[in-house]
């Protein structure tokens, strides 16, 4: 007797029941894995998927509300202690679940949130291990693995107004990820990035060992300074070099807006020549949105490690196009310059500097390029043409130069040293009703458009500004190692340029095993 199409319809709804109640058995037996050896080592700071508290603990460091829509982890443990940290590792090998990493959970593309193909993972959340020690004597401070920059920089705050450190503004960025990629801020132009002021570590590998820099070598130290966050093992302390600041400082945001596009451009476009020129001491950003009207508001944001007097005075020689009031210059601390470019609502204080929640969630996508030759006149206009196009987009111009020309490009991992005039951050947010692919093909399409202005062979993009449109590797086949380190040179060197090979070696040496993974990660290469 023939077989019917609704037979086959059947059989084939049976076997689909059967293959979702295997892989809920399997689920079901790795998590109880993980909550028994957690239980066995006496760590009960754990959440599991679904019970009740793990929505809560799942999204509130999730600062990327696209996230939401993939799948979640069977665990999100929060260690108290370095014990407890190690111990956490080593349930998760046991029980075969990959680890992700989360600080402050500002991955935009959700390395610190999100699982790796079909892999099984839990999150480690570092939120716990969240202390400051400052050492005013050595002008060092040691900080968990799990602080924010908001809570470094209050913590610095409260023992000296002589002290800085040079890292990003957001106060809820993780000091874990950000220090990893390197760190960009408005004092990187005087002192370097916030992974060129580390000077020591602690780190806690695959196996659980504790190394410190002369422990884990100085090969695998220089990797975790900008070879990326989640490669290399757990960085449960950093010890950083604070900087010297002075009592007062000099800010300042001027939004120039306006029909004529070209009138713009040619400020943009002497910004271009001034900007990466200035005085170490000067930071001068150039912000790009669009206005209610379909006009382009281009802000110019400025940071002087100096007195209103001063700033004016370089101002009014270097780029007297730039037309600033007098009032406009805002003189105050260094740390009251940290809340003005904050975010957070007025009135804030260094206090509101510790809250680890960030305010403003929506879903994100971002990208970025490194600028090494002067864009025209033309060419700039076509961009803020692109700008006006998008209300909710966001491109970002920010200055190098500075000591970051004297620093060599194999330093650290972070490579984008001498040569480059500035890097563009393109960012897109929106609503989580609202049409995602609008968003995303504008912001394809300006990344596109950039293409003849911007570094080449590689196009370069900075880290921290990870994106996953520049490639993946969601499964690994170790027995086709080669293939996968050659594979995942596509957004390696794009990242790391001349020094992707070095930190292969520097991942073989302290994580053969691929312990520490994600959709970008270095992958090990061959052991001899």
């Amino acid at each position: 007797m023939a077989k019917t199409p609704k037979f086959f319809a059947i059989l084939l709804n049976i076997l689909l029941i059967l293959y979702n109640l295997r892989n809920f058995l399997c689920q079901k037996t790795t998590q109880n894995s993980i909550i028994s050896c957690l239980n066995d080592h006496k760590l009960t700071n754990f959440s599991t998927h679904p019970t009740k508290d793990f929505n809560h603990l799942h999204t509130f460091s999730l600062q990327n509300l696209r996230l939401k829509q993939f799948r979640k982890p069977h665990a999100i443990i929060l260690p108290e202690t370095k014990e407890q940290l190690i111990n956490s590792i080593l349930c998760c090998k046991s029980s075969s679940l990959e680890i992700r990493l989360r600080g402050g959970g500002h991955s935009n593309e959700g390395m610190s949130s999100m699982p790796r193909g079909s892999f099984s993972f839990v999150i480690i959340d570092m939120m716990n291990l969240n202390k400051v020690i400052i050492d005013i004597e050595s002008e060092s401070a040691w900080v968990e693995g799990g602080a924010t920059l908001g809570e470094l920089y209050s913590a610095i705050a409260e023992h000296s107004g002589e002290h800085g450190f040079p890292a990003g503004v957001g106060p809820t960025v993780g000091v874990g990820g950000h220090f990893s990629g390197g760190g960009i801020g408005v004092l990187a132009r005087k002192y370097g990035l916030s992974a060129d002021n580390v000077v020591d570590l602690g780190l806690i590998g695959g196996e659980g060992r504790v190394l410190d820099r002369e422990g884990m070598g100085e090969d695998v130290f220089w990797a975790i300074l900008g070879g990326g966050g989640g490669n290399f093992g757990v960085v449960y302390k950093w010890k950083v070099q604070l900087v010297k600041v002075p009592p007062k400082v000099t800010c300042f945001k001027v939004t120039k807006q306006g029909p004529n596009n070209h009138e713009l451009a040619k400020l943009i476009h002497k910004w271009q020549f001034i900007a990466p020129k200035l005085d170490d001491e000067f930071h001068l950003s150039v912000y790009l949105t669009s206005g209610t009207k379909n006009e382009v508001l281009v802000t110019f944001v400025g940071f002087y490690l100096g007195p209103k007097n001063v700033v004016v005075s370089i101002k009014e020689h270097e780029f007297p196009e730039l037309d600033i009031g007098e009032d406009e210059y805002k003189e105050m601390s260094w740390i009251e310059s940290v809340l003005y470019f904050s975010g957070l609502p007025n009135g804030s204080t260094i206090n509101d500097l510790k809250s680890r929640y960030f305010i403003g969630k929506s879903c994100v996508k971002t990208k970025s390029d490194y600028v090494r030759d002067h864009v025209s006149i033309e060419g700039l206009e076509g961009a803020l043409e692109m700008v006006v196009m998008e209300p909710k987009g966001l491109v970002i111009l920010d200055p190098y130069g500075g000591i970051m020309d004297r620093i060599k490009s194999d330093a650290i991992a972070f490579p984008h040293r001498k040569g480059n005039l500035y890097n563009v951050l393109y960012a897109a947010s929106w609503g989580e009703e609202e049409d995602e692919d609008r968003y995303l093909n504008w912001l394809r399409g300006f990344y596109d458009y950039m293409t003849p202005f911007v570094s080449s062979n590689p196009r370069a993009a900075y880290v921290n500004y990870v994106d996953l449109d520049l490639g993946t590797m969601d499964v690994v086949d170790d027995g086709e190692i080669g293939n996968v380190v050659e594979k995942a040179k596509n957004w390696g060197e794009k990242y790391f340029l001349g020094n992707y090979d070095r930190l292969v070696k520097a991942k073989t040496i302290i994580d053969p095993k691929n312990v520490f993974n994600h959709l970008q990660g270095i992958h090990p290469g061959e052991t001899i």
